[in-house]
């Protein structure tokens, strides 16, 4: 059983703590370096969770449970215009990282206008490709309860951030509702901004906490961070990829940011506990640049 945590400190020695990370049979799920910051997001044993604190104080780090750690989130704007982007919707997509999340912002082609708004079935998969989708709308009622057609069918849990304060029974298709954040020109930094942000992961803690429940009672046959591993060890090409986080865990499988058509059978042949990735998992093609889309089959699914 692994717990995910998140350790800050500096780029000093850092490597120490990485190679602890490998000892005890734990991995490095996302690494982010600011200047001379680290903050690395990690899932190590729970027995030796005492010894990465002990080696976090060694080097003036400090660590904290990441709950969101190995999830995917889509944060996604009506459209890519200014009045949605870059303030609010970056600046929770920046403070959700915090809390070990991987997200991408997502920016609908037609999504401005409360007449004319609209999503694609295109932008609909892509977003369903996330563990959690938080859709960050406008400072005005109407705004929001007038585009529930963005997100009321979408098969993922839905989170909608806004001004006001509305009902969750007005907002149908969503799971939950935060205000506080609706479009605002300037940074997320003030006192009200903040409050309205940690509100916010915890509504999002709650949904993933009660997911990995349902998971728990069939869940994957192998581990997505064990799978995540041994494609990085196995699948050479992903030493070449400059993109961020080329393997990204999510809560039944990963994301492997490597073009389909040429590695998707390479990533089947992955071997993963003595069994070939390809028998234990659905591999497709993802709407993110191509990407391959590894989805792990439940316990259940191949009784």
């Amino acid at each position: 059983m692994y717990e995910t945590l998140t350790y800050t400190g500096g780029i000093h020695k850092h490597e120490e703590m990485t190679e602890l990370i490998e000892d005890l049979g734990g991995f490095v799920l996302q690494e982010n370096i600011s200047q001379m910051d680290l903050v690395l997001t990690l899932a190590v044993p729970i027995e030796d969770i005492d010894k990465i604190e002990d080696k976090a104080k060694e080097l003036l780090g400090s660590i904290k449970i990441a709950p969101m750690a190995g999830t995917e989130i889509a944060v996604v704007s009506p459209t890519l215009a200014r009045q949605h982007l870059p303030h609010s919707a970056c600046d929770i997509s920046e403070y959700l990282r915090r809390y070990g999340a991987k997200d991408n912002m997502i920016g609908l082609s037609r999504g401005a206008g409360k007449g004319i708004s609209r999503i694609s079935e295109d932008e609909k998969k892509l977003i369903e490709e996330h563990d959690l989708a938080v859709f960050a709308l406008g400072s005005f009622r109407e705004c929001i309860t007038n585009k529930t057609h963005l997100f009321e069918d979408i098969e993922i849990p839905v989170v909608v951030t806004g001004a006001p304060d509305i009902d969750l029974d007005d907002i149908p298709g969503a799971d939950a509702y935060v205000s506080g954040l609706g479009r605002i020109p300037r940074r997320l930094k003030r006192g009200e901004n903040i409050r309205a942000l940690k509100k916010l992961v915890e509504v999002i803690e709650t949904i993933f906490d009660e997911k990995r429940r349902e998971i728990l009672l069939d869940p994957p046959i192998v581990p997505p961070v064990l799978v995540k591993r041994e494609i990085e060890n196995q699948v050479e090409a992903i030493a070449e990829v400059y993109s961020p986080l080329p393997v990204v865990s999510q809560l039944m499988g990963v994301r492997v940011k490597l073009d389909y058509d040429e590695y998707h059978q390479e990533i089947e042949d992955v071997m993963v506990s003595d069994q070939r990735l390809g028998d234990i998992s659905e591999v497709v093609k993802s709407k993110m640049y191509g990407y391959t889309l590894v989805r792990l089959l439940s316990e259940t699914s191949i009784i």
